[in-house]
């Protein structure tokens, strides 16, 4: 006899929800992180810029540059060594379709909004949560594109 397992979650289905709705959209600590060595490295920039297209978390419409700050397990991050994720990302195991669909959604979103930005003449830099343990990696990125 087989024996199916079901993977259940822990947490009632309105403790899930209270959880989910707790999550921030802006003002997360990796984009504190990010305006910190900006900000150190004294560059000038402008947050929750909702007129241009995908709403760069940090940008600077005069350089002509935008910043988004991808967090590793919302963007579907490919091989992360901190959600562990694989090919395509780390995916929850309840109700695993919709979770890939919406991984595949935002991604696809995010390089819609990227292409736009890059159209319009900005340079665009992709921040991943995960990137943000290795400061000098991410000081090196934004000196060489000169962000000034």
């Amino acid at each position: 006899m087989m024996c199916a397992v079901l993977s259940r979650d822990f947490v009632s289905k309105e403790t899930r929800s209270r959880i989910m709705r707790s999550v921030k959209q802006r003002d997360t600590k990796p984009e504190k992180v990010v305006r910190t060595i900006l900000t150190r490295m004294g560059i000038r920039y402008r947050v929750a810029n909702r007129d241009l297209p995908g709403s760069p978390d940090i940008a600077n419409r005069r350089g002509k540059w935008a910043i988004f700050v991808n967090g590793c397990f919302w963007h579907g991050h490919r091989n992360c060594e901190k959600t562990k994720g694989g090919r395509y990302g780390r995916v929850p195991v309840a109700h695993r379709q919709f979770w890939r669909e919406k991984f595949a959604a935002n991604r696809m979103r995010d390089a819609k909004k990227c292409r736009e930005l890059r159209a319009m003449g900005f340079k665009v830099i992709l921040v991943w949560e995960c990137q943000l343990t290795h400061h000098i990696t991410v000081n090196e990125r934004f000196r060489v594109l000169k962000l000034r």
